[in-house]
């Protein structure tokens, strides 16, 4: 049986805090629809206020201490990713974004990616696709359609006759997702050299008789 990895990384500054509730809850959707499809599920959560002290000094010397690569290791390696934070000044927090910049651009390739934000207030839903979308197309990774945005008002509430309520949103973006996981190809096959052909056996064929 194949197993999958899935890392959430969560940049809530409390503990505990909304933003890592929310992880953890797409994370339970994402691993229940992948157990349902008979795949073996490995997750696991970051927290990226632990390693805060760790990020600002990489962006001084220029190198990152064992836990933090170990952790961007962790990262750019799993099968899929859920990325949350909270939303400060209308967009993701500097911690969230500090992160993220310390991995290369192409490190992410492929990788399915679910995004989601917390606030005090559905006002700053916008975030997702206004920075968080963006932030990950570049990084070339793929984005699952539905994206969960988690004001404090969501929080216990079923929604109503013209929203869904958080759970049904989650469950949602978790089923997609996982899709997305489960469709990608094993790492190994991916990653599997393709048979090139010798430069001289390509003149040789290009002779004419």
């Amino acid at each position: 049986m194949r197993t999958l990895k899935l890392i959430a990384v969560s940049a809530g500054l409390s503990s505990p805090s909304s933003t890592r509730l929310l992880a953890d809850r797409l994370l339970q959707a994402a691993r229940y629809r992948l157990a349902e499809q008979e795949y073996a599920v490995d997750v696991e959560v970051v927290e990226l206020r632990d390693l805060a002290v760790d990020i600002a000094k990489n962006f001084v010397t220029g190198f990152p201490s064992e836990q933090l690569q170990e952790t961007i290791d962790k990262v750019t390696g799993a099968d899929g990713v859920i990325a949350v934070t909270p939303v400060f000044t209308a967009s993701y927090s500097g911690l969230f974004k500090s992160f993220f910049d310390l991995i290369d651009p192409a490190a992410l390739t492929g990788t399915p990616v679910l995004i989601g934000a917390t606030g005090g207030t559905a006002r700053h839903s916008l975030v997702l696709d206004h920075a968080l979308r963006p932030l990950f197309a570049y990084l070339r990774a793929v984005v699952a359609p539905t994206a969960v945005y988690a004001a404090s008002e969501d929080w216990g509430s079923g929604g109503d006759e013209y929203t869904e309520g958080l759970p049904t949103r989650i469950t949602r973006a978790g089923s997609e997702f996982a899709e997305l996981v489960g469709a990608r190809p094993a790492r190994e096959e991916a990653e599997a050299e393709v048979d090139i052909v010798p430069f001289e056996k390509q003149l040789a064929d290009l002779r004419l008789d």
